[in-house]
């Protein structure tokens, strides 16, 4: 699966921006897709995730702010984001995870930065 992230950029703390992820290759094989983001020096995080029937998970931090969503063709995964916090400071990723023979397979879009000043 290739994936595509976009939509990132600066914005003032309080602000919104919406993410997206354009999915192409194989993606009927994906079992979950979700964002997830890195600041340096820190690991990377899971921030939301969207299974293939709808349901969805978020980090404690974004609950409320975040909402993650897919296209109904499937093969564009959004994060909208408001409320936004200076410790929301980023590169978010896209995900797309298969599960397969007891493995899961990970593919990744590059990232896209997103910064909210204070």
């Amino acid at each position: 699966v290739q994936l595509q992230a976009s939509g990132g950029g600066l914005v003032q703390a309080g602000g919104s921006l919406r993410l997206s992820c354009a999915a192409s290759g194989s993606i009927f094989s994906v079992d979950v897709m979700g964002w997830y983001r890195q600041t340096p020096g820190k690991q990377r995080e899971l921030v939301a995730s969207i299974t293939d029937g709808g349901s969805t998970n978020y980090v404690s931090s974004v609950k409320g702010r975040f909402t993650i969503s897919r296209g109904s063709a499937k093969n564009t995964m959004y994060l909208q984001m408001n409320s936004l916090k200076p410790e929301d400071t980023a590169v978010y990723y896209c995900n797309a995870k298969t599960y397969y023979s007891r493995s899961a397979y990970d593919d990744w879009g590059q990232g896209t930065l997103v910064t909210v000043s204070s």
